[in-house]
């Protein structure tokens, strides 16, 4: 009988200590990462290709759009948090091995609580277990949840151990519900379980009335049973909104779920559910934990020189804002991040990572949508005021540094960005079509894409297009390069004399033009503050320095 899509047949390898070595359950793991094995691993597989840039607006928009999902540049903490999974998983399959019976003593201990109606009291406690709990605690959009799911998508989910008939359930993640029950919790464990190895669990447990003591009890016989490898309860705050629920109690129920359960836990949620944490510290009641990881938003830091070569170091904020800066589908834009456009992009996110990719994503959509095809700082400005305002509370909160307010607005999020983006592709299809002009060439894809490279790089269009005309119906079989190569050998022939004509362009168009051009400069600079944003020794003589030569 062929085995279920998600489940894969265990293989064995060294897993290089001694401490892991004769356990099935381990064994049957990927190997441990290093860093450069993580960056492969963790980071998105997203592609980008120069040529890209100069297709049409609507495709463009779609490469655009899954930065929100393929984007992800591994930072330290991303490391950090991968090395104590690792740790909590392995270091749990210790004291349960298929191998050598000591599941099996575990499954009947699990037996005998439930049957002797022990669940209040540690008379069955799970002998030697090696679990351990985590909490990481960090604002709405700092990359938990994705990181978490990323780091678990590197191991297999479920393993058939052919020689022990037995299912291993290496991870389940399950989200604390809306209503902040902790029974309705208990009962989301039996769900997930079900949907990944198609069990009765919730349906044989959902329908008796038992106490969440019990539900417990349950839930450590199901995850001994599958040798569950740790669990992740998301959302960990929202069990702060029902009030009956007293901190104590929530923490009694935390300190139980991995003493009770056996396995290793991490619990995820914004500051909102702090207090219960700080709580559990200043009790000294940590259950054989692994601490808290507290994640704040990607800090500015001043760049730090290498002592061995040198040179000055990249910051964190600096080495992934120039990553994501690669991936740019626009056909005026920069190479270079400017030190301008990034301390703006970070006063406006505040580094928090999830508004970074966004801010960046919305901003390419309007440069496309409205022919601006370039990232200007007066674009991230509007962009943040429009579009990021349920979220200016908890960025404002962050640029205070206020406790209090953080917390408040910590969980805030953006609604309805899958609409947003829709919208601004259909003012992009739109574009395009008033853009009809632009030629065809009998329905000549290649030279359609010679044409838009061309007029991208400064040519002008009007003449390009009797160019490629010639050079398609002269040179049928060149290739592109070999094309664009003779076009512009065509196109910097010294013309006829003519008579000069000076190009006219509506203000409302000045934003289109080039970079250099001082009518795009005025479309960008607050108004009547142009000449603040004009150069010495570029767009302005530079006085000061000519004065110091002449005496």
């Amino acid at each position: 009988m062929p085995l279920p899509e998600n489940f894969v047949d265990a293989v064995y390898i060294d897993p290089g200590l001694d401490r892991y070595r004769g356990n099935p359950l381990i064994e049957a793991l990927p190997p441990i990462m290093d860093l450069q094995a993580l960056k492969v691993k963790l980071t998105g597989k997203l592609t980008f290709n120069p040529r890209d840039c100069y297709e049409k607006g609507h495709l463009r928009a779609h490469q655009v759009s899954a930065l929100l999902d393929d984007f992800f540049q591994p930072l330290s903490i991303h490391k950090q948090l991968e090395e104590k999974i690792s740790v909590m998983i392995r270091g749990g399959y210790v004291g349960r091995n298929i191998a050598d019976g000591s599941l099996n003593k575990r499954m009947q201990e699990g037996y005998q609580r439930i049957m002797s109606g022990a669940t209040n009291d540690f008379c069955f406690a799970q002998s030697n277990s090696t679990a351990k709990s985590l909490s990481l605690i960090g604002c709405s959009g700092s990359g938990k949840s994705s990181t978490i799911n990323r780091i678990l998508a590197t191991y297999p989910q479920a393993i058939y151990h052919q020689e022990y008939n037995f299912v291993q359930l290496t991870y389940l993640r399950i989200e604390c519900p809306s209503d902040g029950s902790l029974k309705s919790l208990c009962l989301n464990f039996f769900r997930e379980v079900d949907r990944t190895l198609s069990t009765g669990y919730e349906e044989k447990y959902a329908r008796k009335r038992h106490s969440t003591e019990v539900l417990l009890s349950l839930m450590g016989q199901v995850a001994t049973q599958r040798a569950l490898g740790v669990l992740v309860i998301d959302e960990i705050q929202r069990l702060t909104l029902k009030r009956s629920i007293s901190k104590e109690a929530m923490l009694e129920f935390f300190v139980a779920l991995v003493n009770v359960i056996g396995v290793p836990v991490i619990m995820v949620g914004t500051p909102k559910a702090r207090s219960i944490f700080e709580m559990e510290l200043q009790a000294g009641r940590r259950s054989a934990g692994f601490g808290s990881l507290f994640w704040e938003p990607v800090q500015r830091e001043q760049r730090r020189v290498d002592p061995r070569t040198g040179k000055p170091r990249k910051t964190e904020w600096q080495a992934f804002t120039d990553k994501l800066w690669q991936y740019q589908w626009l056909t005026h834009r920069d190479e270079v991040l400017s030190e301008e456009i990034r301390d703006c992009w970070f006063d406006l996110s505040q580094g928090v990572l999830d508004i970074v990719v966004k801010l960046f994503v919305l901003a390419q959509m309007r440069a496309i949508s409205t022919g601006l095809e370039r990232i200007t700082v007066k674009l991230l400005r509007t962009v943040y005021e429009q579009e990021l305002k349920p979220v200016h509370p908890m960025l404002d909160a962050l640029r205070r540094g206020d406790p209090e307010l953080i917390v408040k607005y910590s969980d805030l999020q953006l609604p309805a960005m899958d609409k947003r983006l829709l919208e601004l592709r259909k003012r992009i299809d739109e574009r395009q079509a008033e853009k009809a002009i632009e030629p065809a060439f009998n329905g000549n894809d290649k030279a359609l894409r010679l044409y838009n490279m061309l007029q991208a790089m400064g040519c002008e269009s009007e003449l390009l297009q009797p160019l490629i005309e010639n050079a398609f119906k002269q040179h049928p079989n060149l290739s592109l390069p070999e094309l664009s190569k003779l076009i512009l050998e065509w196109y910097s022939e010294p013309p006829k004399p003519k008579k000069t004509q000076i190009e006219k362009m509506k203000p409302s168009n000045w934003h289109t033009l080039p970079s250099e051009d001082l009518r795009f400069k005025f479309s960008q600079a607050e108004k009547g503050r142009l000449y603040d944003d004009l150069m010495y020794g570029k767009e302005l003589f530079d006085v000061p320095s000519w004065l110091k030569k002449v005496g």
